[in-house]
């Protein structure tokens, strides 16, 4: 890794592996600080010891990262040592449990260029009978801390990524979705501090899009352990006799510098993921919802070309029957209605504009009243007997079905060959409630969660590698779908639907510790807050948009033609700065609570200050006053930037002034 090493060692009975070291380059040169050198009563061995990754029967008490055994058995397992192989950059470890026959592989990947190490789990079953898998942990970590401080990442629809801490003297501390996605209630996604050293943190991140479980628990031992992995929706998963299992790739990072260093870490790791390269987009829902038609989106497109957008998004209302929430999703023909001269002919005037062309889809969704329900009622989740419940007016598919997913990806790649689309952005509405196959038996023996995960995941390569130049966003009522296998596979996400500048900005500033800002789609509307409705400026909104990949939403027909000239400058501005934005080192100055919060991109020649006033004015000048000061960081104290130098920025701060503005933007060349 880049700068820090992660040390694994097998003790001599050769039973598990354990945890050495994890920190800076160079911890690994000396005694471990995790090892555990005292006895432990009423305990097993394990169960005070590093463990990388157990199974209930070897670590009993504190916590297995394994719960497995053969159907209507214990579910106990023991394990002695196989083999192991190695890379450069990568470590397995084998074990096997001679009596069930389960055979565990433990993967370890180091990304390149970064301070992130991949681990994953692979499982096997070797006997003659089938495994029932209860838990299946895709890695279990030691951290060095015996009074943990944890940042975690909590919302709620229109609320998500509310950045929150919680101190852990003791016991355990859980988050998860059960949900089919990430969910908007917690990111899979958690860092890790001592209580009393805001220094060396630890982060974890999930690359799963269904349902998932992160626990962190200050065991006896007195170290923090953190386990992380998928949950299905199912109580357990079959494995047969012959089959393999693998668990999704767990993200591991770790920085000495707290909670910012770590979040560079992560930006760091998805620009390896997910490249730049993002245009300045239109996206016409906010104007019309469903009263779509040919006519007024080209008006839309006409003023979004005015102000200087790239790429016009035809949002949801484009297709037969869909005039409304209720009908419509599944048809996903366009309505010759709303456009009488022809889809294509229409997407055609658009490019005209110098405009590439977008489409909005939920391919997951159908509405009862479709031709595909009528078609294919048993496609959609369901328990026989039971009524569906329905959420927005709509059912979710069954996408594990390979018939479902066949019919997805013909739809979407049709569309997408059939008309000159340079976007996509992928939406899904609603979680899964009822999950049932006719005729399927046993529940357990299909794993319905992690079968649709997988297939969304198949579309997306696929889409990948068939359309290289469409790109993609992945949106799930906001930022239900936010996790690191989604974010390699498109490149934006939408973090909310709330787009109110100032709980906006309270929500980046949480995403923006987990993810980069490339990958963060982000609008400028005319929407108020649902939290804090306090109006702020068309420029506000601009910078604040600007800290991610800019996009528009208002319904720019009624801004005025000096509304239209300032947005057409402040679009021009992003252009200049957009490459490095997307590629330079974030440092958060302060909160969004505080009376002024900013970002700092810092690169080897230029820095560039995204910078908002969050409070009330202060009086000045009518009223004396200091300037108010943001304080920079990682500058060259002798090297001047702008009219300051780096030590004058990093000591006195930069001065920024609230007199007519709200927000502001300032690039400072070094020299």
């Amino acid at each position: 890794m880049a700068s820090t090493t992660y040390t694994v060692g097998l003790p001599e009975h050769r039973r598990w592996a354990e945890l050495l070291s994890w920190g800076p380059a160079g911890i690994e040169d000396g005694p471990s600080p995790l090892v555990n050198v005292g006895r432990t009563p009423y305990l097993t061995e394990a169960d005070g010891a590093p463990v990388e990754y157990a199974p209930f029967g070897l670590r009993p008490f504190s916590g297995a990262d394994l719960v497995a055994g053969p159907v209507g058995a214990a579910r106990e397992s023991w394990w002695s040592f196989d083999s192991a192989s190695s890379t450069d950059t990568s470590l397995r470890l084998t074990f096997g449990d001679e009596l069930t026959g389960l055979r565990t592989d433990l993967y370890y990947e180091v990304v390149a260029g970064t301070d992130v190490l991949l681990r994953w789990t692979e499982l096997t079953n070797t006997g003659s009978a089938p495994i029932r898998l209860e838990r299946f942990d895709s890695a279990g970590f030691c951290v060095p801390v015996e009074h943990a401080r944890l940042s975690f990442l909590i919302g709620r629809w229109a609320q998500e990524f509310q950045l929150r801490h919680v101190e852990l003297p003791a016991g355990r501390f859980e988050i998860g979705s059960r949900q089919g996605v990430a969910g908007h209630g917690y990111s899979p996604w958690l860092a890790v501090q001592d209580a009393f050293d805001d220094g060396p943190t630890w982060g974890f991140s999930l690359a799963w899009p269904g349902s998932w479980r992160i626990d962190a628990d200050i065991e006896l031992s007195g170290t923090c352990r953190v386990r992380v992995g998928r949950q299905p929706h199912e109580s357990a998963v079959l494995l047969e006799p012959g089959a393999s299992f693998e668990t999704p790739q767990v993200a591991a990072a770790y920085s000495a510098e707290g909670l910012g260093g770590l979040a560079r870490v992560w930006h760091s790791y998805e620009h390896k993921l997910s490249p730049g390269g993002r245009r300045v987009l239109y996206n016409s829902w906010e104007a019309t919802e469903f009263a779509v038609d040919a006519a007024g989106q080209l008006e839309l497109a006409k003023v979004a070309a005015e102000v200087g957008a790239e790429l016009f998004v035809v949002d949801d209302g484009w297709f037969v029957g869909r005039n409304d929430d209720t009908g419509g999703l599944g048809d996903w023909t366009p309505d010759p209605a709303k456009f009488p001269n022809g889809f294509g002919a229409f997407i055609e005037d658009v490019r005209a504009l110098g405009l590439e062309f977008g489409l909005w889809v939920e391919p997951e969704a159908v509405s009862p009243k479709s031709r595909l329900y009528a078609e294919h009622p048993d496609w959609v989740y369901h328990l026989d007997g039971r009524p569906p419940t329905l959420i927005r007016n709509q059912l979710l598919l069954d996408l594990g079905r390979e018939d479902v997913h066949d019919f997805v990806l013909s739809t979407l790649d049709g569309l997408l060959t059939e008309y000159p689309i340079r976007y996509l952005k992928w939406d899904m509405n609603r979680p899964p409630t009822e999950r049932g196959r006719p005729g399927a038996g046993d529940p357990e023996s299909l794993d319905l969660d992690g079968a649709h995960a997988r297939n969304y995941l198949r579309i997306l390569d696929h889409l990948r590698a068939a359309h290289p130049d469409v790109a993609i966003e992945g949106c799930a009522g906001g930022g239900a779908r936010v996790e690191l296998a989604t974010i390699a596979r498109t490149d934006v996400v939408w973090p909310s639907d709330n787009t109110g500048p100032l709980d906006r900005l309270a929500i980046q500033y949480g995403f923006l510790h987990a993810h980069a800002p490339h990958v963060m789609s982000s609008w400028v509307t005319d929407a108020a807050g649902l939290f804090d409705p306090r109006p702020r400026s068309l420029r506000f909104r601009f910078v604040l948009a600007m800290a991610g990949a800019l996009g528009i939403g208002a319904d720019i027909r009624s801004w005025t033609p000096t509304q239209r000239s300032e947005a057409a400058g402040y679009v021009a501005q992003y252009k200049e700065l957009r490459e490095f934005l997307h590629s330079a080192a974030v440092t958060m100055i302060g909160t969004p609570t505080d009376p002024t919060f900013a970002l700092q991109y810092t690169g080897p020649d230029q820095v560039v200050v995204l910078a908002w006033n969050t409070g009330p004015l202060d009086g000045t000048p009518a009223l004396s006053g200091r300037s108010t000061r943001l304080r920079l960081s990682g500058l060259d104290p002798a090297a001047r930037y702008g009219s300051y130098g780096g030590a004058h920025l990093m000591s006195a701060g930069l001065p920024v002034s609230w007199e007519s503005v709200d927000a502001d933007v300032i690039v400072l060349e070094r020299s």
